[in-house]
């Protein structure tokens, strides 16, 4: 396979070949004991976790893994699916060389413990470079590529970027204007780093030889590649970081008005990786190979399939800078798969639902031992469809940005709890919380009660970079400080969670976090209107789509599909478009004078049952939409005809059904 290093006396890129053949890193493997139930958990802490002998830093834990398969494949990348069988390879040695460049060229251009450097860029391998490089010297801040240039911006400032890493000008791209433009409105900004994709593919637009203009006066421009060629790669030229050192922020909400920027540390970016590997494979399994589709702005990219793989020195397939956003990607997954001998994969619930259409084609899967799911609920028919059609297993996870990434997860060894998000990591506390109106623990929830989920562990972030955003975060219970993640769960008997609902308002579209205030605020400044609501109507493709219900000021007149487009063009983030505006004589408050949103999503699911209702020819008798504190969203319903039809088409939505025939009476 041919590989990819950076050439040190000309900062460009330097092809050489290798004889190993696809998929040899994955001879060999031995099995791991895998965790089964909570016992097991809870045997594996009997080792008290001080002496494990984690790492003390991300970069310390990259070198512990590079040691492991120094000359092994770490990381292969193609920038177009079309490309795969001819991949750009990193060992591990080359890898770990390459971040120990990019620390030091950090740490040269100023970037110091408390300094932050950001990055706005799709998945390439100098994203990884800046990540581990950047965390190594300070700070590093992932920023979505998608974002429009005021977000940007918006983002850089709270953040208080002194160093941004974004794509040069691209012929086809818009990244670099939008990324220039929210440079120049960045005061703290010293410099931008860029990069080119010119050099992975013959394919991608030539930029090669132009020099960006500067975004505003002062503020340095500098190619990345050439700029790191000249670094020292065999140590870093400064104290690496400790346990307890700011390692990453990352937004999650919203961002616009005061972004949410959580501050995560070297222990819990360590912690989590390694708790990750153990819950999935088990204490000492060997090395693994991991495709990577899913943004490296995320943490689930960055931490699943990144750091947790290369800290056992295993592999990371990069799948073109769009990773899943390329259909050829989905296209060419099972192909993939089979080619590097893939063992895993991480995707959202869209992703799923795409693979499903794409011929397996007599493809040699056994490598393959699991799919992951995390970050957007899963529809209890897609994944039967999934498992059934594949035969591959797909495990369910939790977690937040604010706990690193995971949380709990179905255990591998134990039989499939669809619905279920497993149970916790080990050496992480997790527990449902019966809260009173002060937001204060009164008691554990029983068995199958529903509370308030929390954790508490190494993994849990160092909180918010705005303080005022930790109002009621924090739930304190004899004395140990929990983090209060949101959400609703129940535990039942064996440990097992199940989340019940989210008091946090988030709209989870396709895995990717909208605040619905991104979208009320701008819709609220129209003259035209008085409240308005943004929602997640339920979606069998992207888990949830925003939806806007809007009141009008008295006297005034203006059609839905004009505040729909008022709406498009004010709101900055294309993911939090909406699509729909449904505008109501009032909108339902509680007693307090609040919007109920509740109410509305209720009526966003009872629409969706009379239109499912319709497609496969079913008329209902019945239907009521009920919130059960234990299962969630329920849709009940009595039928005419095929209830089973109906009860099938339901089944692609995260939402719960009941569906049960009835006859007409005389």
């Amino acid at each position: 396979m041919p590989h990819v290093q950076l050439n040190t006396r000309s900062g460009g890129i330097e092809l050489k070949r290798n004889s190993r053949r696809d998929g040899d890193e994955n001879a060999g493997m031995r099995s791991a004991p895998l965790i089964s139930t909570l016992c097991d958990i809870e045997a594996i802490e009997r080792v008290p976790l001080s002496e494990r002998g984690l790492p003390s830093s991300t970069y310390e834990i990259l070198r512990s893994g590079a040691a492991q398969n120094p000359d092994a494949p770490a990381l292969s990348f193609f920038a177009r699916a079309a490309d795969h069988a001819s991949p750009f390879v990193w060992t591990h040695a080359e890898l770990f060389r390459d971040i120990t460049r990019a620390a030091n060229l950090f740490r040269r251009l100023g970037i110091g413990r408390a300094d932050v450097v950001a990055f706005v860029l799709p998945n390439l391998p100098e994203t990884h470079f800046v990540i581990w490089g950047g965390e190594a010297a300070g700070i590093v801040f992932a920023i979505n590529p998608l974002l429009e240039a005021e977000s940007i911006a918006e983002l850089l400032r709270a953040g208080g970027a002194k160093w941004l890493v974004t794509l040069g000008p691209t012929p086809g791209l818009d990244l670099w204007e939008r990324a220039s433009r929210a440079a120049a409105a960045a005061p703290a900004l010293r410099g931008v780093l860029t990069v080119e994709l010119t050099p992975y593919s013959t394919h991608a637009p030539n930029s090669a030889g132009r020099s960006p203009p500067a975004p505003r006066e002062g503020l340095a421009v500098l190619a990345l590649r050439e700029a790191m060629s000249g670094e020292k790669d065999d140590a870093l030229n400064f104290e690496p970081p400790s346990a307890e050192d700011i390692s990453s922020y990352f937004c999650t909400g919203g961002t616009t008005g005061l972004p949410k920027i959580a501050k995560r540390t070297h222990r819990s970016e360590v912690f989590d990786s390694w708790a990750m590997q153990i819950a999935t494979w088990g204490l000492d399994a060997p090395a693994r190979t991991y495709l990577c589709g899913l943004p490296l702005f995320h943490v689930n990219g960055q931490l699943v399939t990144g750091l947790a793989v290369w800290s056992r020195g295993g592999h990371v397939v990069l799948a073109t800078p769009e990773g899943y956003r390329d259909r050829g990607v989905i296209e060419s997954f099972w192909a993939i798969v089979e080619r590097y001998r893939v063992n895993a994969f991480s995707a959202v619930p869209t992703v799923y639902a795409a693979l499903l259409q794409v011929p397996i084609g007599g493809r040699d899967l056994s490598s393959l031992e699991f799919g992951a799911r995390g970050a957007a609920p899963m529809p209890v028919e897609l994944f039967r469809a999934f498992e059934a059609k594949t035969h591959i297993r797909i495990v369910e996870a939790y977690g937040l940005t604010e706990g690193a990434c995971a949380s709990s997860v179905n255990p591998r060894g134990g039989k499939s709890r669809i619905g279920s998000v497993g149970l916790r990591l080990p050496y992480q506390d997790m527990a449902v919380m019966v809260l009173n109106e002060a937001g204060e623990c009164v008691r554990l929830a029983n068995i199958d009660e529903p509370g308030a989920l929390a954790i508490r562990g190494p993994n849990v972030f160092a909180g918010y970079v705005n303080p005022a955003h930790e109002a009621g975060l924090w739930i304190t219970r004899e004395s140990e400080s929990w983090l209060n993640t949101g959400d609703l769960a129940r535990q039942d008997a064996d440990g097992y969670f199940w989340l019940t609902g989210r008091k946090k308002e988030l709209i989870i579209r396709g895995g990717h976090n909208i605040d619905p205030k991104v979208i009320e605020e701008p819709v609220s400044a129209h003259p035209a209107v008085a409240l308005a609501a943004a929602i997640g109507r339920p979606d069998a493709r992207s888990g949830e789509i925003p939806v806007l219900y809007v009141q009008l000021k008295p006297g005034s007149e203006i059609s839905e599909q004009e505040l729909l487009d008022y709406a498009i063009a004010h709101i900055p983030e294309r993911a939090a478009h909406p699509k729909s505006v449904t505008a109501l004589p009032a909108l339902p408050l509680t007693a307090v004078g609040k919007i109920f949103k509740p109410a509305l999503v209720q009526r966003e699911i009872a629409d969706i049952v009379c239109a499912n209702a319709a497609a496969t020819g079913t008329e209902l008798a019945s239907l009521e939409v009920v919130q059960e504190s234990n299962r969630g969203w329920l849709a009940r319903a009595s039928v005419f005809g095929d209830a089973a039809a109906l009860s099938s088409a339901l089944g692609a939505y995260a939402f719960a059904s009941e569906i049960t025939p009835t006859t007409r009476s005389n």
